[in-house]
């Protein structure tokens, strides 16, 4: 929008630290969105060095390299987390943060999106429009995120920069619309006065007017009026900042042709952080909160976006401030409110991330700008800023850090359901008290990690996004925080119960000198209907079991359910009716009688006919029109059966069906596999059901 920029520098930074913006509207937080290979991570590099923080890519400013991304551990950080780039153009301090641009990681982009108000999305020049990228535009346009379109590699030598334009245009909407074209060494504005490419700069024209709040704009164009240039710059820049208009600029990083124009573009045509709304703003308690504004002088209300752990350096977490101002040294007060945002409650399994609710004060430590390999120290941050903050013990993903006099709490970003289940275990002895140090520190940093400590199946299981995020979380666990683990065939919780009533009889008879052991009881075991739980009646005549040991039966039948009769699951849905027994008035006691309970309803499963049961989840699945037909026989193909299907927009379709558990624990892998990434999947648990005799089989003893 025109008169956006700041009249005077705002940005600043010295010698030995990074840049501060003193003022919000002296702010843009910009992220990078687009597919893997993109070239975001190259074009972060292109504009700090045309912004004079670089001298080159990888280079040394000020004796200390501040962009060195060529070791491992950078790479993965590029491809698999957030990175934070900031420099200042015209005054303006731009937070250029770069974002992975693979699927699995769509929490670290949701977090980025989260951080900034306005993004590039950037298209390589060699490359189309595919499903995934379609994935990445509707991640921006579900939160409004105004957007301009950077088409990068432009020297490739598949190039094709007009096709992708187009690719781009059919795939996201006539708003995507060039307003530079690069001739050789270059780029020339369309709204410029150099009339050579009249088409385009007609089509630019037209489309501008379009989204103009003046409705006699186009028909004085129509009429040959000559439209003055700079109320179709202010039009534009307008349109660029409420999202209804995206002007696409290619940029070559090789050259360098383009940055200064693109950052002119962000400074000028991107909305301020003032001008983005901020986030809903709750109690702690849950009460809604006051309407805060980007105000430097406001109460302190910033976010954590993203959280690092080191053994060495400790938590450091990138914070996003949306009101107030933080100094290095202040104690503030820090919450995190998964479960009153995304369900949960008491006795409720943890939040989404296994983050457990907390509220407690903390003093920060040292506030930094990171780039590169580099923290550098500031010494404030104020609203619509960015920062690094340390030393903050309890600080996750997602918690707010408020004034500890007036705590309050940020209604989180939604996070992505992670679907992918992983049973691990710890390879040595000395693995096991790293683990949970090292998981509970993994789910801190990462909200799309679940660790689930499994009661039935005594097994860890780490829900991931996909099997490059398990990949990383492996990784990580093993070379950061030292605890090396095995992956270990996933055990489905199943269920038995009795198909066909049984008949059991419990003798327990010990005599060894002294005082003895004597029950006897006999069972009658029937089938319930699914979901009824489990009843026990007593019929017992003429005290053949005593009253007080009667509730010593149900307790030893109850503790034999829960320890299963036929293949070690929990046994469900059934009657077990009390009708004889023996008792002896010296022998008997608690225990004789739990015992024989026990033994009673083994000896009813051994004589009946009992089934195994396993859980069954509703499915959902989002595909592509054209995958309909292959999604719905893959899901036949599991067992599933398919409910029914209807149209999502244009080109979409959910399908939904019901599918067994025990053949969808590799479906978040096999699915992006044939759909090319085009397709997600939810799955909520129904019910369980018998599972065909031929595969229960081989979980039965025996």
């Amino acid at each position: 929008m025109a008169g956006r920029a700041p009249a005077g520098p705002a940005g600043r930074g010295g010698k030995d630290g990074g840049p501060v913006a003193d003022r919000a509207d002296a702010i843009r937080n910009v992220v990078l969105v687009g597919p893997a290979g993109s070239g975001k991570t190259t074009l972060v590099e292109t504009l700090l060095v045309s912004a004079g923080v670089l001298n080159r890519p990888g280079s040394v400013v000020d004796g200390t390299t501040v962009c060195d991304f060529d070791d491992a551990e950078h790479r993965q950080q590029r491809s698999t987390g957030l990175a934070l780039a900031p420099l200042v153009h015209r005054g303006v301090k731009v937070n250029l943060i770069d974002t992975p641009g693979y699927v699995d990681f769509v929490g670290e982009l949701r977090a980025g999106l989260r951080a900034a108000d306005c993004a590039l999305f950037v298209l390589a020049a060699n490359e189309g429009v595919d499903a995934p990228t379609r994935a990445l535009w509707r991640e921006c346009a579900e939160v409004s995120m105004p957007r301009v379109v950077v088409v990068t590699k432009l020297d490739h030598a598949r190039a094709d920069c007009d096709g992708v334009i187009a690719a781009a245009r059919a795939a996201f909407g006539d708003k995507v619309v060039p307003v530079y074209l690069r001739e050789g060494e270059r780029l020339v504005g369309l709204l410029g006065d150099d009339h050579a490419h009249d088409e385009q700069r007609g089509n630019l024209i037209e489309a501008v007017i379009e989204e103009s709040e003046d409705e006699t704009l186009m028909e004085r164009y129509l009429g040959g009026e000559e439209i003055d240039r700079d109320l179709l710059v202010t039009d534009l820049e307008r349109a660029v900042a409420r999202g209804s208009f995206h002007p696409v600029l290619p940029v070559d990083s090789s050259g360098g042709v383009g940055a200064t124009e693109l950052l002119d573009l962000i400074v000028s045509g991107f909305p301020s952080p003032p001008e983005h709304p901020v986030p809903e703003v709750f109690t702690p308690e849950g009460r809604p909160g006051p309407v805060l504004s980007c105000d430097p002088d406001g109460p302190l209300v910033a976010e954590v976006v993203k959280t690092t752990s080191d053994p060495y350096v400790g938590r450091v977490s990138l914070v996003r401030v949306f009101s107030g101002t933080i100094r290095p040294d202040a104690t503030v007060h820090v919450s995190g409110h998964f479960s009153s945002f995304f369900g949960g409650g008491p006795g409720a399994d943890p939040a989404p991330g296994s983050h457990e609710d907390h509220d407690e004060d903390e003093r920060i430590g040292a506030l930094s700008v990171p780039l590169g390999g580099t923290q550098r120290p500031v010494d404030l941050a104020v609203a619509g800023d960015l920062c690094a903050i340390g030393r903050l013990s309890r600080a996750e993903t997602g918690d707010t850090l408020s004034d500890k006099d007036r705590p309050l709490v940020l209604k989180p970003w939604s996070m992505p359901e992670p679907l992918l289940p992983l049973a691990i275990q710890a390879r040595a002895k000395g693995d096991e008290d790293r683990l949970g140090q090292g998981l509970q520190r993994l789910a801190a940093e990462d909200p799309t990690l679940r660790v689930e400590h499994n009661p039935e199946t005594h097994q860890i299981v780490l829900w991931c996004m996909g099997e490059a995020h398990a990949d990383v979380v492996l990784d990580r666990l093993e070379n950061r925080h030292g605890a090396a683990v095995d992956q270990v065939e996933l055990r489905v919780p199943l269920r038995e119960t009795f198909a066909a009533t049984g008949h059991g009889h419990g003798r327990h008879v010990k005599q060894s000198g002294g005082h003895g052991q004597y029950a006897v009881c006999d069972l009658t075991v029937e089938p319930l209907p699914q979901g009824a739980g489990f009843e026990f009646v007593d019929k017992v005549v003429g005290g053949a079991v005593p009253r007080q040991f009667i509730p010593s039966v149900e307790k030893g039948v109850r503790s034999q359910m829960e320890k299963g009769v036929v293949a070690g699951y929990p046994v469900v849905d059934i009657r077990v009716t009390l009708t004889d027994g023996k008792a002896h008035s010296v022998d008997s006691s608690d225990m004789a009688f739990q015992t024989a309970g026990a033994l009673a309803l083994r000896e009813a499963a051994a004589a009946a006919r009992t089934s195994l049961l396993e859980p069954v989840d509703e499915v959902a699945v989002l595909v592509p029109d054209d995958l309909v037909g292959t999604v719905m026989s893959d899901l036949s193909g599991r067992r599933g059966r398919v409910l029914g299907s209807e149209p999502v927009g244009e080109d979409r379709t959910l399908v939904r069906a019901e599918v067994p558990q025990t053949e969808i624990g590799r479906y978040a892998i096999d699915l992006r596999a044939f759909s090319h990434g085009g397709a997600s999947f939810t799955r909520t648990f129904a019910r369980y059901e018998p599972m065909p005799d031929n595969l229960a089989a081989k979980f039965k003893q025996g």
